[in-house]
């Protein structure tokens, strides 16, 4: 299974499963990124942290710390 950290700029695509635990899992949850959910990968930085994706219509920096915690396919 893919995770956002691998997912490479222009794509588009859709969350499986959110792994972590407590306070990380909720922080992302709040963000607007739960299963189900299309993100669209906007840019990513040159050092590759962080990177900047579209979700639910508004755009997010997530660090790649937190994206190796989504499962996404597409």
């Amino acid at each position: 299974m893919r995770t956002l950290k691998q997912v490479k700029c222009g794509e588009t695509v859709s969350v499986v499963k959110l792994t972590g635990e407590g306070a990380l899992k909720r922080r992302i949850m709040d963000m607007g990124i739960t299963k189900g959910t299309e993100i669209y990968v906007r840019k990513v930085a040159p050092l590759g942290d962080p990177v900047e994706v579209n979700v639910r219509g508004y755009e997010l920096s997530i660090r790649k710390s937190e994206a190796e915690n989504i499962q996404v396919a597409g």
